[in-house]
């Protein structure tokens, strides 16, 4: 005989109240250490926390996108590495690719060529 996750779910939550004494009495399908099983993993699966979890990582605040972008137009020559110190000095920690990142989706280039362009 096979049951449903649903027939599965609703045996468990009954063996757990009744209690294993009395299962070994009444029990004829399905064994007491079957169903007490069964609850133990519908508790562990409802407390693992993968209904909190999202797919990916977060992605980088608008106001510190905002900033990077600010402190690469207001200084031209200031690379990757030059813009991750001064967001550090402020609190901000972030790795140099996503700087890179950042400055890549908003159309701007690396350092060299941004200093070679007229403002």
């Amino acid at each position: 005989m096979r049951f449903s996750d649903d027939q599965r779910r609703r045996l468990a939550a009954r063996a757990k109240t009744i209690g294993r004494r009395l299962l070994n009495e009444l029990a004829t399908i399905v064994t007491p250490e079957t169903l007490i099983a069964c609850h133990r993993k519908l508790i562990a699966k409802k407390y693992d926390g993968s209904a909190n979890r999202g797919p990916g990582r977060r992605r980088t605040a608008a106001e510190i996108a905002a900033l990077v972008t600010r402190m690469a137009k207001e200084n031209r020559s200031w690379g990757y590495r030059r813009i991750q110190g001064a967001l550090s000095n402020l609190g901000h920690l972030l790795a140099f690719k996503t700087i890179a990142n950042i400055l890549k989706e908003h159309g701007m280039e690396p350092a060299p060529e941004r200093s070679r362009r007229t403002t």
